[in-house]
């Protein structure tokens, strides 16, 4: 199936671009927006991927959704990093996932500006346009440290910057990029080594916790024992060599 779901994602990626000047709409929280392209993108997704699997379920940021159940579903980003798709910043992906039991089993993200296909699938490894992938094995000490800083919860902000200012100072150098997908993508091709943000949702993370896992990262869920999809939740992703030391600086920041 991951052979059939990887065009799908592409022409998503295409009909993104396509809607380059879509217009902007507000959503609750602050510096959260909606554009017409995501719900575009949204809906060719749903019909397209109900296609492919006729008993799945859909659930996806631009709608209402109800709790994960066991059943096959698509875990949806039409436009991970919608900000930088409004400035045109050139950083944004579609994120497909497909999770039975609640767990990734395929996961697709599209960067159609670098046309680029991040692909795994659970047990058998993680691809950039068909070539396998791999996380790095740079220690923390070299670390190129990517982050989120969740705009739309102002409590974390305090928590977030500190930190940054920790793994600025005993790390390598850092980066915000402004779509958590391509971050975790980053991760599990070795272009950073660390990504960390103190709330995400499912459909932020299902695809890219996948590709790191397969490339031979880590990913954690911050606060539970194992990383679960169905709702909110902080995240750490990183090579092996620098889980541990990262992991530690979050919890003494208090995530």
């Amino acid at each position: 199936m991951l052979d059939q779901l990887i065009p799908i994602a592409r022409e998503a990626g295409k009909r993104m671009l396509s809607y380059r000047d879509a217009a902007a709409h507000r959503k609750e929280g602050h510096y959260n927006f909606v554009t017409d392209a995501d719900v575009a993108v949204q809906k060719y997704l749903q019909k397209e991927l109900a296609a492919l699997l006729p008993d799945s379920r859909f659930y996806a940021e631009e709608q209402s959704n109800q709790p994960l159940t066991e059943q096959p579903t698509f875990v949806v980003d039409p436009i991970d990093g919608t900000t930088n798709f409004m400035r045109h910043r050139n950083a944004s992906a579609v994120s497909v996932a497909l999770l039975v039991n609640k767990a990734p089993v395929l996961g697709v993200v599209c960067n159609p500006y670098a046309d680029e296909v991040f692909s795994a699938q659970a047990g058998k490894g993680a691809a950039l346009n068909g070539k396998t992938i791999r996380v790095s094995s740079f220690g923390f000490e070299n670390a190129l440290i990517t982050m989120g800083t969740s705009p739309y919860d102002s409590t974390l902000a305090r928590r977030t910057l500190t930190a940054a200012a920790r793994f600025l100072l005993e790390a390598g150098d850092l980066r915000r990029t402004g779509s958590a997908a391509l971050d975790l993508c980053d991760v599990a091709c070795g272009r950073t080594d660390v990504f960390f943000e103190l709330v995400l949702q499912p459909w932020d993370v299902a695809a890219g916790s996948l590709l790191v896992k397969e490339a031979g990262g880590r990913f954690i869920s911050l606060g539970h024992e194992e990383p679960y999809y169905d709702g909110p939740s902080g995240i750490l992703a990183a090579n092996p060599k620098c889980a541990e030391k990262a992991l530690s600086i979050l919890k003494e920041c208090g995530a």
